[in-house]
């Protein structure tokens, strides 16, 4: 009876006789799509589940106050989740996803292929004010990798599949097969070369057929755009883009303090029942804030604001249009404060929603200013979406997929000059005062995010210690010529000698066999010049753990040195040589882009 080993062995060999690498990854491009779709439909009806059994049930017959109940029950839950059986944290999406990419060679570990599935539809469900498109994403990267784990795949073949998962885990949610593969480019730095771009559009293709498959033509923003583009309203998407790209900056400061300040709090307890607390408050007294809020963004696209606004706790009159604006910008304000404090509370989602939900507001807000001073007359439906796309370019850093998504889930292509235009004026002002999205925040400040600068992407995916060569003698501070002849220069095939302190092994200079070569056969000197006189110090020292691969090839660049020590907690440990550096560079740069 053949047993699972050899059968899998059997398949490796199989595989490799008759299906061709390029073949084999267009097979697997098609596997990722269809099971990033497949993660899609579980994590969305298991959402929609528990929102349908709890804010259309409890809340609607029963008691508001469940609103402020729900988050905090719901966060206890995936508390419990996350701490008996994952069994270790689970972090963001997307930014896991970059992270795991940009540090881990690709690999993600098994847990995450059911760690989102089981946290994220109970945190959005029972009212934590994200989204389900991180997770969808992060799910589908963890079941890639393990895929090219499993076919014994290279780093840059896992980075494509994972990309791949990116693409179907959008294609599957919004039916918008090329925003997807934007997205996937744009967001995770693929090279757009042929080689990746067929197993992107199969990945897409293979989801968006699943998507039709379970949920027919339903789709999360079901508007056709009808209203026709006019130049005199450049200027209008113009303070649009203004508004966003200042907005998008907003968002991206109120994330990070909230990040910050529960980053603080060491117990995980102590900042669920904050966040918990602080989001019911929210909740209670703003119902929109639940969940995704795709409902009030279809709602504000359809010309009906008073449906989304209709509980609010002060009841005020909606038919006032100044009332309606004033309800709507704070909702802008609140969000991301919510969303921020699903986070801290340790609740698992994505900002994708949240991106969405404000952007739309902020446009419909805009154009009802407009409409409603006699500035002009414009369509607030237009603005609503092309909203969307102004924030969603300015905080996620991809304006390309922030214009085809919006432009493709609507089928408003007759709204490109516009969306461009805000696109292009949020995003810059975002650039310019944020570098990194919230995506990559973490990564960027470390300078280790993989972008499309191919020399840092190159340089991040080295790894230091492999770089590190060992067979360096080394030499004591008290060591006398004589000795350092005897026991270092005849046994040593180098010409750099690290001087080192005999008890703490802590770096105290180098030798080179220039410095003592004109004594070196001197022997009346042998016994009275000692290491330390002759030694000097290295012209750079890279410490591991503080430089990163762009600071090793700065610090050779700056030095002019041919190899420079390496230490680690003050003791010295190896040297790195240019020339095994520029080596190693050269054999990772055919990796990536092969």
């Amino acid at each position: 009876m053949p047993t699972t080993k050899k059968i899998y062995k059997n398949i490796l060999i199989w595989r490799y006789k008759y299906i061709s690498q390029r073949q084999f990854i267009y097979i697997l491009s098609i596997l990722v799509g269809f099971l990033s779709g497949v993660a899609a439909l579980i994590l969305k009806n298991l959402t929609h589940f528990f929102q349908h059994l709890l804010e259309g049930n409890l809340v609607r017959y029963y008691h508001n106050a469940f609103y402020f109940v729900f988050p905090i029950i719901g966060l206890t839950i995936v508390y419990f989740i996350i701490k008996f059986i994952i069994r270790e944290k689970v972090d963001h999406g997307i930014p896991s996803t970059l992270f795991a990419i940009s540090k881990r060679k690709g690999i993600i570990k098994r847990k995450k292929m059911f760690a989102s599935i089981l946290t994220a539809p109970i945190t959005v469900g029972f009212g934590g004010s994200v989204g389900l498109e991180g997770p969808t994403v992060a799910t589908g990267a963890a079941i890639s990798s393990n895929i090219a784990r499993l076919f014994h795949l290279n780093q840059t073949t896992r980075s494509l599949l994972i990309g791949c998962a990116a693409a179907g885990a959008l294609s599957s949610i919004f039916k918008a097969p090329i925003a997807a593969i934007i997205f996937a480019i744009e967001v995770f730095s693929l090279d757009l070369t042929i080689a990746s771009m067929l197993p992107l559009l199969l990945a897409s293709l293979s989801a968006i057929i699943t998507s039709h498959f379970f949920f027919g033509s339903d789709v999360l923003l079901p508007f056709k755009s009808v209203a026709i583009f006019s130049i005199k309203e450049v200027p209008f998407y113009i303070i649009l883009g203004i508004v966003t790209g200042l907005t998008s900056i907003y968002f991206t400061e109120v994330y990070d303090r909230i990040q910050k300040f529960f980053d603080k709090i060491d117990s995980p307890i102590k900042r669920m029942l904050i966040g918990g607390t602080g989001l019911g408050i929210l909740i209670y007294f703003i119902p929109p804030l639940y969940g995704e809020g795709f409902e009030v963004i279809n709602n504000l696209i359809a010309g009906n604001p008073e449906e989304a606004l209709k509980n609010n706790f002060m009841h005020l009159d909606l038919t006032n249009v100044w009332i309606v604006i004033l309800l709507l910008t704070g909702l802008v304000f609140f969000k991301i404060i919510a969303s921020a404090l699903t986070f801290g509370a340790g609740g698992v989602g994505g900002i994708f929603a949240p991106t969405l939900f404000m952007g739309s507001i902020l446009g419909n807000v805009v154009a009802k200013i407009i409409n409603n001073t006699g500035l002009s007359t414009i369509s607030e439906s237009n603005f609503t979406l092309v909203g969307m796309a102004g924030l969603m370019a300015a905080v996620l850093h991809a304006p390309l997929t922030a214009i085809f998504l919006i432009a493709e889930v609507t089928g408003g292509y007759g709204l490109f000059i516009p969306l461009m235009i805000t696109a292009a004026i949020s995003y810059s002002l975002a650039k310019y005062v944020h570098p990194y999205s919230v995506y990559a925040m973490e990564l960027g400040r470390k300078g280790e995010l993989i972008t499309h600068d191919k020399d840092h992407a190159v340089l991040t995916l080295m790894e230091i210690d492999k770089v590190i060569e060992n067979n360096f003698i080394t030499v004591y501070a008290n060591m006398s010529l004589g000795e350092m002849i005897k026991e270092a220069v005849v046994k040593s095939n180098r010409n750099i000698f690290p001087v080192v302190d005999q008890e703490s092994n802590r770096l105290l200079g180098i030798i080179l066999l220039d410095d003592i070569r004109s004594i070196m056969f001197d022997q009346t000197l042998y016994n009275k010049v000692i290491a330390r006189e002759v030694m000097q110090k290295p012209p750079e020292v890279i410490v591991v753990g503080k430089d990163r691969m762009t600071d090793v090839m700065k610090k050779f660049q700056k030095s002019g040195a041919w190899n420079l020590p390496v230490i680690e907690n003050n003791k010295y440990i190896g040297f790195i040589s240019k020339s095994k550096l520029l080596t190693a560079y050269r054999n990772k740069l055919i990796e990536v882009t092969s």
